[in-house]
């Protein structure tokens, strides 16, 4: 491992729409930012071909060519973007104090605020098919997505909320929606499970798993069984949906910063601020709800915000604290 150890202003961890805002404000502020993208630099929007609902875009914009405008954007105002991955962290518990992370299992960065901006996994079914058709009408996000699906007959596979409330979303722009669920039940409140039976255009398939999605560029159909009977069947489709969760990518930061029961940083208040001082979370890692770029965008603009005043604050302090020399008197 190397001796050197770096010491920067602003460390962001992680890059994306959250990512790349903050550095964006961040550097604005002077803050001389220094970001370490992850292993998937640039965050979900990479896998996905076209973006049609981010705020500037009126013809929509392919999302590895929207993250390589932001990244050009962020380094243009002076931010250091790397490719590495952060694999440990040593945060203070201090106001003031100095946080560490380690590239790679390699070299030590110090750090006066750090940004989190690591996003959040969508969970997928891990079938061959699923992955090869991955932006080619297999999606893990109606409300990015649905729109390209508007009056087709399209799948979606999942039994909670979240599942409940895409299907129910999709339901009002597509002709058709198959809903999958692996058990006799959901697992969705009884409000949204009343909203999905009530609504003629879902077809609601109980002990139904995905045998096989079909197509070899583009979705074309999908072949279901039911998993009480071993039956199979084949419908066309456009669109698969997946809504079975996500993973937020905080393994790493456990044991550090306040998490809920599934991963996700706890922030405080209407802020970025975890329980570290100068340590903020931003974008998908602390929210479970809207998971939107335009959303994650926002926060990074918010944590930015928030680091600033915070090294603001500790400057001040530091004056205040700075013994006072009185002149000479003749």
């Amino acid at each position: 491992m190397s001796d050197t150890i770096e010491r920067v202003k602003c460390l962001i961890i992680g890059s994306g729409p959250a990512g790349y805002t903050a550095a964006i404000y961040a550097a604005r502020a002077d803050m001389k930012p220094l970001m370490y993208t992850g292993m998937e630099p640039g965050g979900q929007l990479t896998t996905t071909t076209e973006v049609d609902n981010f705020p500037g875009y009126p013809q929509g914009i392919d999302g590895p060519k929207m993250m390589m405008e932001l990244q050009e954007q962020a380094e243009r105002f002076g931010t250091e973007v790397r490719i590495g991955m952060i694999t440990e962290v040593d945060f203070s518990k201090e106001v003031g104090g100095i946080h560490k992370a380690c590239v790679d299992n390699n070299k030590w960065i110090e750090a006066e605020s750090v940004i989190i901006s690591t996003g959040a996994t969508a969970k997928y079914l891990g079938l061959p098919s699923e992955q090869k058709l991955r932006g080619g009408g297999v999606s893990a996000c109606a409300v990015c997505d649905g729109f390209f699906y508007k009056g087709q007959d399209v799948a979606i596979v999942g039994g909670g909320d979240t599942a409940a409330e895409e299907a129910t979303y999709l339901s009002n722009i597509c002709n058709k929606v198959t809903m999958l669920v692996r058990k006799d039940y959901m697992k969705a409140s009884k409000a949204m499970q009343h909203r999905v039976e009530n609504t003629k255009n879902i077809d609601l398939r109980y002990n139904t798993e995905v045998d096989e999605i079909l197509g070899e560029q583009v979705v074309e159909g999908l072949r279901m069984v039911n998993n009480q009977t071993g039956d199979k069947e084949e419908i066309d489709i456009t669109g698969f949906f997946v809504a079975i969760g996500h993973k937020p990518n905080t393994d790493i930061f456990k044991g550090w910063l306040d998490m809920d029961d599934t991963g996700y940083v706890i922030t405080q208040a209407k802020s970025t601020r975890t329980n570290i001082p100068g340590v903020f979370a931003s974008g998908d890692v602390q929210d479970k709800i809207y998971r939107q770029a335009v959303t994650a965008a926002g926060t990074g603009c918010m944590a930015a915000l928030d680091a600033e005043r915070y090294l603001a604050e500790i400057e001040t302090e530091e004056d205040i604290q700075k013994p006072q020399t009185r002149p000479e008197t003749v």
